[in-house]
């Protein structure tokens, strides 16, 4: 009997740890399905960071060159084979370009 208890607790305890990274997969693929052709399309020259962020989350990666007159801040959204590039100046979309197909 007193073999059977360390067993019993190892089963849940994997247990928990299985439904835990389900969840976490779970969460992450629905989190991370914002870069889309819909929500892209969202996003139009002179909008701020704010305002693209809200729409396409947190970029996966983000350049600020900061000349003595115009910033400008690139930010880079990769999801699977897709990219998006948006480029800001003075902290407002000036452009944007994606390979995500119709």
């Amino acid at each position: 009997m007193s073999r059977m208890r360390p067993m019993t607790a190892m089963f849940r305890t994997a247990s928990r740890l299985i439904l835990v990274l389900m969840l976490v997969f779970v969460l992450d693929s629905c989190i991370g399905k914002r870069i889309t052709k819909a929500n892209v399309d969202q996003v139009t020259e002179g909008m701020s960071k704010k305002q693209v962020e809200s729409i396409l989350g947190q970029p996966t990666s983000s350049k600020t060159e900061d000349p003595t007159i115009i910033r400008q801040t690139t930010y880079v959204y990769r999801q699977g084979k897709d990219t998006v590039t948006i480029v800001f100046k003075d902290d407002k979309v000036q452009s944007k370009d994606s390979t995500i197909s119709d």
